[in-house]
């Protein structure tokens, strides 16, 4: 599939570029545990959430609100899911990353066709914020590993609330919709993603 860069017009629609130093941010993501065949996601984590320049996305993409901080570390190159919350994310990476990123408007009846997936490619050190319509999921990387520092609400992806009745709410704050072909889909996640589970090559 095509790759597009966060810096051509077409990712516009998905979320924007931030323009803060994230050298500090990133030199402490450096440190994190990282899996070499598997992806390991931690919502919060104190060392991250210290450095000083999550102050500022907390109240410039966040506006005030609690922030959490933590990452996305490992390898992966399928697209497996889609989900989206009911605000914006940050992510921050420390290489270069490649995203799957879909559109919540083309979501109808909790299906959403593959074929309609773009691919973006962050550059190493760059972060972005990606809009609350903006479906994703695991960042990924073919010819490495990838570190990916992750700002959400405080509380985001945590145990899924008592008394729910959306069958796409598969955490706090998290709306998942699978690929049929996917471990989450085995583990009851609701099956939505209608046509191939993307491979980036």
């Amino acid at each position: 599939m095509k790759i597009y860069s966060i810096y051509d017009k077409e990712f516009n629609d998905y979320g924007c570029v931030l323009k803060e130093d994230f050298s500090k941010l990133l030199a402490v993501l450096s440190k994190k545990e990282c899996p070499e065949n598997a992806t390991v996601y931690v919502p919060s984590d104190k060392e991250l959430e210290e450095a000083e320049v999550c102050k500022k996305l907390q109240l410039e993409v966040f506006g005030g609100l609690s922030i959490q901080v933590g990452y996305c570390n490992g390898k992966n190159d399928m697209l497996n899911c889609l989900e989206y919350h009911k605000n914006s994310e940050v992510n921050v990476c420390e290489s270069d990353t490649i995203l799957l990123l879909g559109k919540l408007q083309d979501v109808k009846e909790g299906k959403y066709d593959t074929a309609l997936v773009k691919a973006f490619l962050i550059p190493a050190g760059c972060g972005v914020e990606l809009y609350a319509t903006t479906l994703h999921y695991a960042p990924c990387k073919t010819d490495g590993l990838f570190k990916v520092a992750v700002v959400l609400p405080k509380g985001t992806n945590y145990e899924r609330p008592q008394g729910a009745t959306s069958q796409l709410l598969w955490a706090s704050n998290k709306w998942l919709i699978a690929h049929k072909d996917s471990a989450e889909a085995k583990d009851g996640a609701f099956i939505g993603l209608v046509g191939d589970n993307i491979r980036v090559e």
